[in-house]
């Protein structure tokens, strides 16, 4: 139970159905009274939400537990992100969250005091089969869906968790919140990374202006200076300090070992594959065994909120993986998690580990999958 409205709803919904519910709040953060601490309103965890958490389980008559887990969320998670920034990669803190602490600490911990189920408050949906894993699907909620974040979750993880909110749309989770009678039916969305209160160049100030560097043309013309290599990401045209340009430029590449910043035009912004690392699939043929190159048409986001795209997932010889996009995609960024589906279904997914211009890619086929082939109408049935 962050404090938020969705755990909330989550705990009554399954009081509702006659489960015993026992209400469990993570601490990961220094208290709010800390110079470091998060103290605005819409970030997740902070502040007012354990106050929040123990009023919500006070009026549904539940017990609740606050567990320490600060030391571990500082080193699974906080450490994680300003690594990734070092490297010259833009981090995605909400999976590292949900994969090593929530769906591996927690879910541990859960099977130590004996419960059945981890329940939280995610909008997305598990479907259990007989004698198969269980499946990952979409929240039905469009606006609300939190698959892409899941896609780490393993197999055996999804067997014991269970996401109520993921039939619901935000409005009915609302609705049942203020029914309930609980205090945070109308609490805002969490908005912002949980552990920055500032820009995350301001909490962690060894990420700016430690290295200083040059802004370089793809062509290698020289116009300007940057302000160290973790304040910008792929993708950026804002905040580039370079006035007085004929052209929009953005930034097109992140080079750690020389300190500097490329930029160039949108159509250089295009990339047509990326190879992934920490791959974690949940399809039910075991793809990523074979001796030979395997191939699969699927769809995948590259951000949480775009509308997936056609892909071809590729097992290379050796041991890479790659995915070889259908239309060229912008702003892709290393650190990023590309997220596979088929239909409504998660088949899961990648950090993106290297990025190829569509001038690498030139004469291979590329993807022209179909969101309604088999497994799509296997979901479905």
């Amino acid at each position: 139970m962050s404090g938020g409205v969705d755990s909330s709803a989550t705990a009554a919904l399954l009081k509702q159905q006659g489960h015993q519910v026992i209400g469990i709040t993570l601490q990961l953060h220094p208290t709010p009274s800390s110079a470091t601490g998060p103290a605005r309103a819409k970030t997740c965890c902070a502040g007012r939400d354990l106050y929040d958490a123990q009023k919500a389980a006070r009026i549904l008559d539940i017990p609740h537990y606050t567990l320490d887990f600060e030391e571990q969320f500082h080193h699974a998670v906080i450490e994680d992100f300003r690594q990734t920034y070092r490297n010259g990669e833009t981090p995605i803190p909400c999976v590292r969250c949900n994969q090593r602490i929530k769906f591996e600490s927690l879910l541990n911990t859960a099977v130590e005091l004996g419960a059945q189920a981890l329940a939280t408050g995610h909008y997305a949906r598990i479907v259990t089969r007989k004698e198969k894993p269980p499946l990952l699907l979409k929240g039905v909620d469009a606006k609300k869906d939190q698959s892409y974040y899941l896609f780490a979750t393993t197999k055996e993880q999804l067997s014991f968790l269970r996401f109520p909110l993921g039939s619901m749309t935000k409005e009915q989770t609302r609705k049942l919140a203020h029914e309930q009678g609980l205090a945070n039916a109308d609490k805002a969305e969490s908005q912002d990374i949980c552990f920055v209160a500032k820009h995350y160049t301001k909490l962690f100030p060894e990420l700016q202006g430690a290295a200083k560097g040059t802004i370089r043309t793809t062509d290698g013309a020289l116009l300007g200076e940057h302000e160290g290599i973790a304040a910008y990401t792929i993708g950026q045209r804002k905040g580039l300090g370079l006035g007085g340009l004929s052209r929009p430029l953005y930034v097109v590449g992140i080079d750690v070992a020389k300190n500097e910043i490329v930029v160039g035009t949108h159509e250089e912004l295009g990339v047509q594959a990326v190879r992934l690392r920490e791959v974690n699939w949940l399809g039910e043929r075991e793809l990523f065994e074979r001796e030979e190159e395997a191939e699969e048409k699927i769809h995948v986001k590259i951000r949480s909120l775009m509308e997936p795209v056609a892909a071809r997932l590729c097992w290379r010889a050796g041991g890479g993986i790659e995915v070889l996009f259908a239309e060229p995609q912008h702003g892709v960024a290393c650190g990023q998690a590309c997220v596979f589906y088929q239909g409504e279904r998660v088949l899961g997914g990648g950090i993106i580990g290297q990025t190829l211009p569509v001038s690498e890619v030139q004469g291979r086929p590329l993807a022209q999958a179909s969101l309604h082939d088999q497994a799509a109408r296997e979901v479905a049935s």
